[in-house]
């Protein structure tokens, strides 16, 4: 598997991007992505079973560090991907993928601009980037 950059990937969606010039038309299209990608994961416990969710309230005491807090947190996830399942969440993905950077596109943001100012504060926020 090839290694794409951020920029080479970005002209790939611009030389691309024909139907979905319109803000309007990438804004919806990246909505209904965001939701494609929950539907997928949600799937993966209702329909597929691959996954289970257990989750309940969880009580922290009151002397833990930050780095005890790491431990005590979940993703609440049990179990592993199916090949299936997986396949499908990297599909929907790449589509939401796809409108982000068409959104920057449009915006005439670099996406690598993104990902570095993104990496940069959690970077400097540590675990108090609580976004």
């Amino acid at each position: 598997m090839s290694t794409i950059q951020c920029s080479d990937f970005q002209k790939t969606v611009s030389r691309f991007l024909l139907r979905h010039q319109s803000i309007l038309d990438i804004l919806s299209k990246s909505l209904e992505s965001t939701a494609r990608v929950n539907r997928a994961v949600s799937k993966t416990v209702t329909s597929c079973g691959c996954l289970k969710i257990n989750a309940e309230k969880k009580s922290f005491p009151d002397d833990a560090s930050l780095d005890d807090l790491k431990d005590l947190f979940s993703s609440h996830l049990q179990g592993k991907l199916c090949d299936n399942c997986r396949e499908i969440i990297v599909n929907e993905m790449g589509k939401n993928l796809f409108y982000l950077t068409a959104l920057c596109i449009t915006l005439d943001i670099d996406l690598q601009e993104v990902l570095d100012h993104e990496n940069d504060k959690v970077t400097t926020l540590g675990p108090f980037n609580m976004t």
